[in-house]
């Protein structure tokens, strides 16, 4: 790295990211793709040409490298030709939601008996639980398959085969030391696997146990409807919600995950799926991208799951009923609302504990809240992430039990410390990845939570405080900010978790004019650069801060800034230009 800036308006330190070990001379300044894949690791010509052009063909493992893999074929291939009724239980986030999506849309386009649980957030919480187990066996069910949950359900997976049923786990949270008794466990955290599939969503597992089922199946000698059945569903169509759980679970877009994201965003396009079609008409989504499927689609289909129970959800994705797709679609663009609106309001109470906990000098966040609502706990979590660069949890309290959400940072795992929580005894219940984490203790343990949590924190990021220093991608003249340098960094989409939009630094800009729009959190305005051309910009949620009472001061007209954000397309009245989203400026 190098520095660029020792302070901006908003305090931090700039650098700027260097290529190390450039052998066959890639990173030129000539070629700004090339030079930022370099910086983020990809440095050879064969590996940009893969990442830059991800087909499933290129990324798609034999499924088999999955450990339980084949077993899990054989024996659900067995029950579908068996006509055995096949439970699929999964979980009521976005993630959940589509694996069980997929998983129930295969099985009913072969034929198959299938129903399908998702426990509510408030009365049954995360994972399995022993009295939805037996509602499923009593409603017939001989298997049941676990999709985004599962791996920590050692009783409820040996309860369900103590009365017969076959149980079949996928999942991606890291598992216990002790694996759940189950006919397969599937998931590629198993310390015996070797996959490498780690970065995987549930959805993602879900998807690659049914090309292993697809396969199965076309190796067995099938009756003439069956073998008509499989080759007719093609599992292609499902990518959309594939990419959709993968995005929404804010999975790294990397190795296979970028494949299913690049052709799911495609397919997503193509409006196959009724339930998503009719979602993105209520939402106003006109081209599918991952910030629509992260921050449009994905907030209306986890509302439900958040304020009562994630079914409207699932169900608008399997409806081939039109009016029930719009009534279904409107229930979740209502919800979501009254999510935000709950949100808003529980925010301003848990950003002053927030400030508080900052001002003692914590690794870690960790506020709590008497009968705050539950659905909202991991949204704030990763607005606090966010503002104070700090790993957050927020957790709300009633009767003596708290439960709460987490969101991390980079370079801490916080999925982890949630795991050793749990083995210590300190939490009851928890679960999750690196990025996002749930959890449930009692009131009498938050004291002992909040300290262990601090501690793992203080040890992952070896005793210092996350680094205030934002790292850009590259650094330019602003007269080089056209929708040519747009078009040319589009070939690094699609953008996520893992594989950033890039952060430029813009030199040579003059201020002419900045003003506030929107409900007056934003703001807009434009620069002069030095090839003579005029820059547009736009801030979010500046005002009020530094910057934004900076560039909104009349007296600073015409003052040489320098910029950090990101470059976009946008298009207004018909008309496409560059903008420069920016995120802090300095003089």
């Amino acid at each position: 790295m190098r520095k660029v800036v020792d302070k901006s308006v908003l305090g931090q330190a700039w650098a700027v990211a260097t290529c190390p070990g450039d052998k066959e001379g890639l990173c030129q300044a000539d070629n700004l793709v090339q030079r930022i894949l370099m910086t983020r690791g990809i440095t050879d010509m064969a590996s940009m040409e893969k990442f830059l052009n991800p087909s499933i063909k290129e990324y798609m493992p034999n499924p088999s490298v999955l450990h339980d893999m084949d077993i899990a074929a054989r024996l659900i291939a067995d029950a579908v030709l068996s006509h055995k009724k096949i439970a699929i239980y999964g979980d009521y986030d976005v993630d959940g939601i589509t694996s069980t999506a997929i998983f129930v849309k295969y099985l009913r386009a072969l034929g198959c008996d299938v129903m399908w649980h998702l426990p509510t957030r408030e009365g049954e919480g995360y994972g399995l639980n022993i009295a939805a187990v037996d509602d499923i066996a009593r409603a017939g069910a001989q298997m049941m398959i676990t999709v985004d949950c599962g791996i920590s359900g050692n009783s409820e997976v040996a309860h369900a085969r103590a009365i017969g049923m076959q149980v079949i786990i996928t999942d991606h949270h890291s598992p216990d030391s002790v694996l759940p008794d189950a006919d397969a466990v599937i998931n590629p955290k198993r310390t015996d696997d070797t996959s490498g599939l780690s970065y995987l969503a549930g959805v993602g597992v879900a998807f690659l146990t049914l090309v292993a089922l697809r396969r199965e199946l076309k190796s067995r000698p099938l009756a003439a409807d069956m073998a008509q059945r499989v080759d007719d569903t093609n599992l292609m169509n499902f990518l959309d919600l594939v990419a959709l759980g993968t995005i929404c679970d804010t999975m790294p877009l990397v190795g296979l995950n970028r494949a299913f994201v690049a052709t799911g965003l495609k397919v997503l396009g193509l409006r196959q799926n009724l339930g998503l079609r009719t979602l993105m008409d209520v939402a106003g989504i006109k081209k599918p991208s991952v910030y629509a499927a992260g921050f449009a689609l994905g907030p209306r289909l986890n509302a439900a799951g958040r304020l009562d129970s994630a079914a409207p959800a699932l169900e608008l994705l399997l409806t081939d009923n039109p009016l029930v797709a719009n009534d279904l679609a409107q229930r979740l663009h209502a919800m979501n609302q009254e999510r935000i609106d709950i949100q808003n309001a529980i925010m301003l109470s848990a950003n002053d504990l927030a400030k508080k906990c900052c001002d003692s000098g914590r690794c870690s966040l960790y506020v709590c809240g008497d009968n705050w609502h539950g659905g909202v706990m991991g949204i704030i979590a990763g607005r606090l992430k966010d503002k104070y660069n700090l790993p957050s949890c927020v957790a709300t309290r009633s009767d003596g039990v708290v439960n709460g959400s987490g969101r991390s940072i980079p370079g801490v795992d916080l999925g982890r410390i949630i795991h050793d929580a749990l083995a210590n005894g300190i939490l009851s219940e928890g679960g999750g990845h690196a990025a996002a984490a749930g959890f449930s203790l009692s009131a009498e343990n938050e004291v002992a939570f909040c300290d262990f949590l601090e501690q793992s924190v203080k040890e992952q990021l070896n005793g210092e405080m996350p680094h205030q220093e934002i790292v850009a991608d590259a650094e330019i003249d602003a007269g080089g900010a056209t929708m040519k340098l747009v078009n040319k960094l589009s070939a690094l989409e699609p953008f996520g978790q893992g594989n950033p939009e890039p952060m430029l630094i813009l030199h040579g800009a003059v201020l002419r004019y900045a003003a506030v729009m929107g409900n007056g959190a934003h703001l807009r305005g434009a620069v002069a650069t030095s090839a003579g051309t005029q820059l547009s910009f736009v801030g979010f949620n500046l005002v009020g801060t530094p910057v934004g009472d900076f560039l909104l001061d009349d007296a600073n007209a015409n003052t040489k800034i320098i910029m950090l954000g990101r470059l976009k397309e946008n298009e207004y009245n018909g008309r496409v230009n560059a903008q420069f989203f920016i995120e802090d400026i300095a003089i």
